[in-house]
């Protein structure tokens, strides 16, 4: 997206991610951030530090954001979650951890921070611990939130490939083993029903269903090496979006009926193949 115009107040990119309804997005910068609506497309409001912004993560469209420092010099230290309320123009509280903070995601009821081998779920309204989870070594700090009513939440398992689910309605657990190798990223739709995953390969999109853990549909992608960028499924969840360093998007049609459990074994053997030859 070109910032040009903006290039002034903020400069060098660092950050960029949709707000929970896609109907916003949000940048960090080396001297603040932005929020931008994205129909019409205008900038909504935006702040400048003395310092970099590395995570900016809204709340849907309201006044509370989630802030980390990032880039050369950071406006706070990138161990701490700065809660940002943007009617009173400061910080109104603040979680501060031992290591950097990898990401951060939001629900109206929650907040979940990402370390590189921990996964912290606070309650949003008197920031208490209600929960942590140990992950495999994730520094890109993957992690997925179900926005809606269905309290959802998707992170790396304690092995590579693995999906930790943990469906916190029903006080149950799925563990997903996903893909033979690392992560690279992880969607679930809207209600939380499904997730999406890529591992490092990049070459196969997967879907899951969370309450079974069973696999119900396989996509792919292509046949070289790709670095998955994002996944997202729209609201109704009969698309799927991929996105990769190959400087493409795919868009991928989940209405149709997935594909059966003898298809998709065939599919896997003949991969197998394939990587022997």
């Amino acid at each position: 997206m070109n910032l040009s115009n903006c290039k002034e107040k903020h400069n060098n990119l660092l950050f960029a991610n949709f707000n929970q309804d896609y109907s916003c997005f949000a940048c960090g910068t080396e001297k603040g951030f932005l929020i931008f609506s994205c129909d019409p497309f205008k900038e909504r409001f935006g702040r400048v530090f003395d310092g970099g912004v590395g995570i900016v993560e809204m709340l849907f469209r309201c006044n509370i954001l989630a802030i980390v420092g990032g880039g050369k010099k950071p406006k706070y230290t990138p161990n701490q979650v700065m809660i940002w309320d943007d009617y009173q123009n400061k910080c109104i509280a603040k979680l501060e951890f031992k290591s950097e903070v990898k990401a951060v995601k939001l629900r109206r009821d929650r907040i979940v921070v990402v370390l590189e081998n921990k996964v912290y779920v606070y309650n949003f309204s008197d920031l208490q611990l209600v929960h942590q989870l140990e992950t495999s070594i994730n520094p890109k700090g993957i992690c997925a939130v179900c926005p809606g009513t269905a309290n959802v939440l998707a992170c790396p398992g304690l092995k590579p490939g693995y999906v930790h689910v943990e469906l916190y309605d029903h006080k149950q657990t799925q563990i997903i083993p996903a893909h033979e190798s690392a992560l690279s990223q992880i969607a679930l739709n809207k209600d939380g029903t499904r997730l999406a995953t890529a591992s490092e390969k990049g070459t196969l999109i997967r879907i899951f269903d969370t309450a079974t853990g069973e696999k119900i549909k396989e996509v792919r992608r292509g046949t070289n090496r790709a670095e998955i960028y994002s996944i997202a499924f729209n609201n109704d969840s009969t698309a799927l979006c991929v996105s990769s360093d190959k400087n493409t998007g795919h868009i991928f049609d989940l209405s149709r009926q997935g594909a059966t459990a003898a298809a998709i074994k065939e599919e896997e053997a003949q991969q197998k193949n394939r990587q022997s030859t």
